[in-house]
């Protein structure tokens, strides 16, 4: 357990740290663009530790590893370099506002980039379908009780005409107790059906208890773990599940969570196999314990590599998405229908770097555009002291055409500092939440 906590600790720092230097780096970079004078560039907060200078600026890694800062001439009102012509209040609000923006966006080209060279190594191609298929309906969930049936092929949710089932989910998570009207094609016949997906309360969105239809193939069989034991391996296609027809992974879940024997008709390599697995009870992350096998399943995919085109292009598509989900996110917590225990802090992030290293290459380079996009998003929200605070105060400014007064910008940064202590301190409190189950 210590060691596997040190390598969390490790790939984290890792991960933040390139998200830190990059982020950092925009600011940096589009000061000395326009002349400004850059004094500090830290990685972290607190006391230097080390350093060296170079030019007029010292880089430096101080005693907090947990963030970092550059620090231009001038950069605060009644700052003794305040008047300097290399200050970064004596440039234009334009300049300002291109080098406050300069951060987050190069966090959005990091994502962006990642997840191009990604897709040009390993793109997972689904098997495309005309309009979703629901393959499994949880038991009293939201929509089995509105009706909905396995098979139901959903052809528009919401306003989202011929959804695909990212559609669909982004729809359900950001419609926590509010009535979601589904149209499903059953047979020859469509039907008008009303959701409510309800809150869940471990994820903190919204869950209508459906899943798509796919053939589900196994990821991935731990070799000391019964499945791995009863023979299953990497590529097998589920079939059956004690004479069950299997088209979703959440199905296969909940007959597993009985803990009796599982009777497995797969394909390998097209030829019909079966084998008997028996669950052992396994302990959970965040405490707990559930009748697991050993394997990781999912949809069958498809692994092809794209052109640079492509790639760029599918890159810039699954960000905008991620992009999205992140906006309805924050949108459902403001309206209440969302819960912000969802949210990782530092110690949630140190366990997803840990579990991603472990997983491989692919899974940890796709959780740092992931943390990138997030990072990017979080510090363009219109908090004083992020940049999102600062690029307001310079449209308000411009707008105006005249600068606000001291006291009140004073007044505003310290309100935006208490509301991130605030925040910091909650999801701190979270991960130490989840931990302790």
């Amino acid at each position: 357990m210590p060691l596997l906590i040190l390598q969390n600790v490790w790939w984290a720092l890792v991960l933040i740290g390139v998200m830190i230097l990059i982020h950092e780096f925009g600011h940096y970079w589009a000061a000395r663009f326009f002349d400004v004078k850059v004094e500090t560039f830290s990685f972290g907060f607190g006391p230097r530790l080390f350093g060296f200078k170079k030019g007029e600026t010292d880089f430096r890694f101080a005693a907090i590893f947990f963030g970092g800062y550059v620090k231009m001439a001038g950069d605060q009102p009644g700052d003794e370099n305040a008047a300097d012509p290399r200050g970064f209040l004596s440039k234009p609000r334009w300049q300002r506002l291109i080098i406050a923006f300069a951060g987050p966006a190069m966090n959005i080209i990091l994502a962006v980039v990642v997840l191009t060279g990604l897709f040009m190594v390993r793109y997972p191609k689904l098997p495309a379908t005309p309009s979703p298929e629901v393959g499994y309906v949880v038991a009293d969930s939201a929509a089995a009780k509105a009706g909905i049936q396995e098979g139901d092929r959903i052809v528009q949710i919401g306003d989202v005409a011929n959804p695909t089932w990212e559609d669909i989910v982004m729809k359900e998570v950001a419609s926590a107790g509010h009535e979601l009207p589904v149209w499903v094609m059953r047979g020859d016949e469509r039907k008008k059906i009303l959701v409510t997906p309800v809150l869940d309360a471990r994820s903190g969105v919204g869950f209508a208890g459906w899943a798509d239809q796919n053939d589900i193939q196994v990821a991935s069989a731990l070799q000391d773990r019964p499945a791995g034991k009863a023979g299953l391996q990497f590529g097998d296609i589920i079939v059956k599940v004690n004479g069950q027809p299997i088209h979703s992974t959440q199905k296969i879940l909940d007959i597993i969570a009985k803990g009796q024997p599982l009777q497995i008709e797969y394909l390998r390599n097209g030829k019909p196999e079966t084998t008997l697995v028996t669950p052992v009870r396994s302990a959970m992350d965040g405490g707990g314990e559930r009748w697991m096998i050993g394997a990781m399943l999912g949809p069958k995919v498809e692994f092809v590599s794209l052109s640079l085109p492509d790639a760029l292009v599918e890159s810039i598509k699954q960000n905008t998405k991620s992009a999205t989900l992140i906006y309805q996110f924050l949108r459902g917590v403001l309206e209440r229908r969302m819960s912000p225990k969802s949210l990782e802090g530092p110690i949630g992030i140190a366990r997803l770097s840990g579990d991603a290293a472990r997983e491989g290459p692919t899974a940890y380079f796709g959780l740092t555009a992931m943390v990138s996009l997030n990072l990017a998003i979080f510090n363009l929200l219109p908090i004083p002291i992020l940049d999102g605070g600062v690029i307001l105060l310079l449209l308000v400014e411009m707008f105006m055409r005249r600068d606000l007064s001291l006291r009140v910008k004073e007044t505003v940064f310290k309100l935006g500092f208490v509301f991130l202590m605030a925040v910091v301190a909650f999801v701190l409190y979270n991960d130490i939440s989840k931990l302790a189950g």
